[in-house]
């Protein structure tokens, strides 16, 4: 049994790296991920949403392989489809980094909230908000960061980023954010 463990977690590793696209994410001394000034996170899709108040903001250049770490552990946001807690490819980077960081800082910890769009069960919306945060748990642990790093909670649908009964305010519910303390 823990060989087959040893073995998936082998195969994640192996598809998270492939999926990064080469070089491992940096984070030059004296950065911070929890800086005050950073409000904005994308949403995968060009668009920016206030970490604040859930409004939309205007369209930001999306990472680019040469960024720095910096940018990516100001994104403290990841999206997820309907019904689903697997992790798209476009988050490979923000994972790398944020592993990264975790594992260069020992006294940093985070806690991944996960959340769910309105539709579905209270219940249900719970567990799929935990099996999202759980699944960025997994990558990050990967990554480098202690599971004492780590804490994770789910808020179903009780906590919307933004207010709506559309696909544009369900997709930007479905999502775990990352809060550092």
């Amino acid at each position: 049994m823990a060989r087959q463990v040893f073995l998936l977690i082998l195969i994640g590793v192996g598809a998270v790296l492939a999926g990064c696209g080469g070089d491992a994410a940096t984070v030059p001394d004296g950065t911070s991920a929890t800086d005050p000034g950073v409000t904005a996170v994308s949403n995968g899709e060009g668009a920016t949403t206030d970490a604040l108040d859930g409004t939309r903001g205007p369209n930001v250049r999306p990472e680019e392989p040469g960024d720095n770490a910096e940018g990516l552990l100001s994104r403290l946001v990841l999206y997820f489809e309907f019904d689903q807690s697997n992790i798209a490819s476009e988050f490979n980077a923000l994972l790398a980094a944020h592993g990264a960081y975790l594992a260069a800082n020992d006294g940093a910890q985070v806690r991944l909230e996960g959340h769910a769009d309105e539709r579905g069960s209270r219940e249900y919306n719970i567990g799929l908000g935990e099996e999202r945060a759980q699944a960025v748990r997994r990558v990050l642990l990967l990554q480098g960061a202690a599971t004492d790093q780590l804490s994770t909670v789910s808020y179903g649908e009780e906590r919307p980023a933004t207010v709506g009964s559309d696909e544009e305010a369900y997709s930007l519910n479905r999502r775990v954010e990352l809060v550092y303390r």
